[in-house]
């Protein structure tokens, strides 16, 4: 018997039929981790934010020797992975905008899905940068030489270039808000990335690939140095060599 989980449950006077529907899960499928049972790790992070627990709380991670290899990366960095960005849930991406409190960071090219699958992105990420949190998006410069290259290896020409324009006219009211800043790069781009807080999303490109049919790695920050410190100070260096976009330029 998971006791954890059973007091958690009565405490939060959440019913399992309910943790299955917030979970996307069949209720027996909770009764087993009820039973005992560990969830897969994407199950334990959604059961850990609907519950609003630490998700060692509820499954405390099991001893091991400092010397042993670890297959979820560096001190357990790996949550999980996703086959391809596309069967990312939608709930997942809104969860952490919602939830972050310190630092929200982007890197792609043209992002277009981060909008699209959320046409009140900027007001989110405005209420976020009200409450304190750093925003930072980093795309495209729709008129520089990565952009163009990574289109003739996708295939799709100067069609990246106009994603990247019609992306970035969905965050144009952010510019004046206090705490946000959009900046265009010409790197080129060896993944794409979404930080918020001590989460990371790290969508790796395939060459010829479209970023969507990519897989995505969910890391989260266990340590100072590892996987996560490795990509977030790729942004950092991403971000130090991008220009700010402002209202009045025309990308």
């Amino acid at each position: 018997m998971n006791e954890r989980l059973h007091s958690v449950l009565t405490r939060c006077g959440v019913l399992p039929e309910s943790l299955a529907e917030a979970c996307g899960v069949d209720p027996k499928t909770v009764g087993r981790w009820l039973g005992g049972r560990v969830p897969h790790p994407r199950h334990r992070f959604r059961v850990a934010q609907y519950l609003g627990v630490e998700e060692g709380s509820l499954w405390p991670p099991p001893p091991r020797a400092r010397s042993a290899p670890s297959a979820a990366g560096p001190d357990g960095e790996l949550v999980g992975i996703h086959q391809d960005r596309a069967s990312v849930p939608r709930d997942t991406w809104l969860a952490l905008l919602r939830e972050a409190r310190r630092q929200i960071d982007v890197l792609v090219f043209s992002g277009t899905f981060f909008a699209q699958s959320n046409p009140h992105v900027a007001r989110m990420l405005a209420e976020r940068a009200a409450a304190g949190v750093q925003i930072r998006l980093c795309f495209g410069d729709p008129g520089g030489g990565a952009a163009a290259l990574r289109g003739r290896e996708e295939g799709i020409g100067d069609t990246l270039a106009a994603k990247i324009r019609a992306s970035l006219t969905y965050y144009r009211p952010l510019l004046p808000v206090a705490g946000c800043e959009v900046r265009l790069h010409d790197t080129t781009l060896y993944n794409s990335l979404f930080r918020y807080d001590d989460n990371l999303l790290v969508n790796p490109h395939v060459y010829g690939q479209p970023a969507s049919a990519n897989p995505l790695l969910h890391l989260r920050r266990t340590a100072d140095a590892g996987w996560f410190a490795t990509y977030a100070q790729s942004f950092e260096a991403v971000w130090a060599g991008a220009r700010p976009w402002t209202s009045d330029q025309h990308q």
